[in-house]
């Protein structure tokens, strides 16, 4: 492997690679760049934005001032061991699903916590902004990503440059694109999957799985229900403080199997979309079936606890059945525990021995988290 991208030599190395690849000539010298005599300038503005240090020494020290979010979360890395032979044979870019701001500090401090190399995280350029910005740019090593682009000086500038970051370094990213806003999984947006198909090197995709007992924006994202425009990431932060009172809760970050992926440079479209949506269904099972999701997902307003645990138990007995990745089996503890939790953030209240529902979008937003491990199996393609 190469150095990794700490240094403006190699980052000097990807700018010129990337405007030698023959995507990018043919772009530049094609006849659309014709009719656009900027694009060349934009190509070499839109470098300079991806353009990123990692400076290994200050993220560690990042711990010491996050700490007061940090011991709020109980991080638990799960198959750590398969991340570890990953990273032992190679480059690795990591996929994981996106629920909270707070995915960027956890799932990077899991590999810290095992002394594991840190990848390249790609981040909504709304994370940018100010003294956030610098930190991405000049420590943690991010790279800001343009989601609502369709700039087509953009989009084979990004694809290019990943594909030649990756020669260098292993890369984070989250192909739903933002936060799940419903708690659902999203659909995949397969962009980044085809840059890492472009990479002229032998890599592995490593699905990953983030999943809370509570996640801290809950009842922001719950409310929204739908992401309706790109806000400064400042007043989502000052939201997130605001819900931060009392928060704890655990942070499961579960490694699944890697995917090889060998030389894929001739690769198109196609093969991009059906990388992105094979991962997004190791993702989802990978997925850590937590008592909120649980209690969430058969809970009724006014219900009997004892009606309570006896769906908890069939529901949990049919996830297990289906090889589902669950956090305990015993129905008793998943109701109590699910009913404490969800009762913190006053999203359910017990009277007497029935369970009342007080925020049924936030209910919602939990039970959606594993909608997706109770959908019938989809149909199978015709012949």
């Amino acid at each position: 492997m190469g150095p990794a991208v700490s240094s403006f030599a190699t980052a000097d190395r990807i700018r010129q690679a990337v405007l030698a690849r023959p995507d990018v000539r043919r772009f530049l010298d094609g006849e659309d760049a014709a009719d656009d005599p900027g694009a060349a300038a934009r190509i070499d503005g839109y470098l300079e934005e991806l353009r990123t240090r990692q400076r290994h020494s200050f993220y560690r020290a990042l711990k010491h001032p996050l700490y007061p979010i940090l011991r709020k979360i109980d991080r638990r890395g799960e198959n750590i061991d398969k991340l570890t032979r990953a990273l032992d044979n190679g480059r690795v870019v990591f996929v994981s699903n996106h629920k909270s701001h707070l995915d960027y500090l956890v799932e990077p401090l899991i590999l810290e916590d095992h002394s594991l190399r840190p990848p390249i995280i790609a981040a909504g350029i709304n994370l940018f902004g100010g003294a956030l910005g610098l930190l991405h740019k000049h420590v943690t090593g991010a790279i800001p990503i343009r989601r609502s682009t369709r700039d087509p000086a953009y989009l084979v500038t990004l694809r290019a440059y990943v594909a030649e970051l990756l020669q260098y370094h292993d890369l984070f990213f989250y192909p739903e694109g933002g936060r799940s806003y419903s708690g659902e999984l999203k659909p995949p947006k397969t962009g980044l999957f085809q840059a890492v198909l472009m990479a002229d090197i032998p890599l592995q995709v490593m699905p990953v799985a983030v999943a809370y007992d509570l996640v801290l924006e809950d009842s922001i994202l719950a409310r929204q229900g739908r992401k309706s425009r790109q806000r400064p990431f400042t007043h989502e932060l000052a939201e997130m403080v605001g819900t931060a009172v009392g928060y704890h809760s655990r942070a499961f970050v579960t490694f699944g199997d890697p995917v090889a992926v060998d030389r894929q440079g001739g690769r198109g479209r196609r093969d991009g979309i059906e990388l992105a949506h094979a991962t997004r269904q190791m993702i989802g099972r990978l997925h850590k079936v937590l008592p909120t999701a649980v209690v969430a997902s058969v809970v009724r307003p006014s219900m009997p606890l004892a009606d309570l645990e006896g769906r908890v138990e069939g529901l949990l007995e049919r996830l297990d059945k289906d090889g589902a990745n669950i956090d305990t089996r015993d129905p008793r503890e998943a109701a109590a525990a699910g009913l404490d939790l969800l009762g913190e953030r006053d999203v359910l209240a017990v009277s007497g021995r029935v369970v009342r529902v007080r925020q049924r979008a936030v209910l919602r937003y939990y039970a959606r988290q594993i909608a997706h491990l109770l959908a019938p199996p989809p149909e199978p393609p015709d012949d």
